[in-house]
């Protein structure tokens, strides 16, 4: 009898295949506006190995790009006021953090997820197998929903209320 075998590589929950070494998990940023830890926001938004660092990377230096593109008088008011980063704002503190730290997590955060589910959505998602039903999870949560999650984390950011109203 002829057995035949098929090789099996798992998805580590870094998204590296097992075996291989972890890369860098730091996007460093400006220098005003904090760095990316991808570690802490693979557990933030709950992705697992389906998402690769690579891809996870690409998606997370393009929400940089965006959010700092936003929030850039924030920056200028602060560095005007004397501030040489985001942490050095006087502001609130949540968890020994920042909420301005908090808020702009979440807005890349936010953004970073909205791009990758966009991306995914090419996938069968009819949840046939376990696999496909954790992709299936993690698409639950539509882009609109989270493009508005980083929306309103930028409008606190900007002090902006999430929702103008004006009588006509």
């Amino acid at each position: 009898m002829i057995s035949t075998t098929m090789p099996f590589i798992a998805n580590a929950p870094g998204g590296q295949p097992t075996g291989q070494t972890q890369p860098d998990t730091i996007i460093t940023n400006d220098g005003f506006f904090p760095d990316i830890d991808l570690a802490h926001m693979r557990d933030a938004i709950r992705l697992d190995g389906t998402v690769t660092d690579t891809r996870l990377t690409a998606a997370t230096v393009d929400a940089i790009i965006f959010v700092n593109d936003q929030v850039k008088e924030l920056k200028t008011a602060a560095t005007a006021a004397g501030h040489t980063s985001m942490a050095a704002i006087p502001a609130a503190q949540v968890n020994r953090q920042s909420v301005l730290i908090s808020h702009y997590l979440r807005a890349v955060y936010c953004t970073a997820k909205a791009d990758l589910i966009e991306r995914y959505k090419d996938y069968d998602t009819t949840a046939t197998s376990l696999d496909d039903k954790k992709l299936v999870g993690f698409l639950a949560n539509g882009p609109d929903e989270e493009r508005r999650n980083a929306a309103w984390a930028i409008s606190k950011l900007m002090g902006r209320h999430h929702v103008t109203v004006e009588l006509i």
